[in-house]
């Protein structure tokens, strides 16, 4: 059985977005796969990464649950609009306070300090 997250990235819950979610997840389940599903909009945590990465702020529930989750898929499906030629400020709050060093990557000072 495949593992698939959905994660939606508009933050109303009445929007074309979510019916492509709601559609893709009806979709999979019925081929047979097991989905959890992420909408980043009903989520309660704070999408402003505060100290940058000079101070961890602590994740919150939600955003724990969600990083459980995307780490337990095997696929990832990523649906969101284009709003000004980027992603919507709730979801890039979600990557800013989600993937940090040491969780969604390892950082590499000597690297860092060469410019890569």
């Amino acid at each position: 059985m495949k593992k698939i997250v959905v994660i939606n990235g508009h933050p109303a819950q009445e929007s074309f977005n979510t019916a492509i979610a709601e559609y893709y997840i009806n979709s999979a389940v019925a081929s047979g796969a097991e989905v959890k599903y992420i909408p980043i909009g009903k989520l309660d945590f704070n999408p402003n990464l505060q100290f940058g990465y000079q101070q961890r702020t602590e994740l919150e529930p939600d955003l724990i649950k969600a990083l459980e989750d995307i780490q337990w898929s095997e696929h990832q499906i990523w649906i969101h609009p284009v709003w000004w030629l980027g992603m919507p400020a709730i979801m890039k709050g979600f990557f800013d306070r989600a993937f940090l060093p040491g969780i969604a990557f390892k950082s590499n000072k000597k690297a860092a300090a060469r410019g890569y």
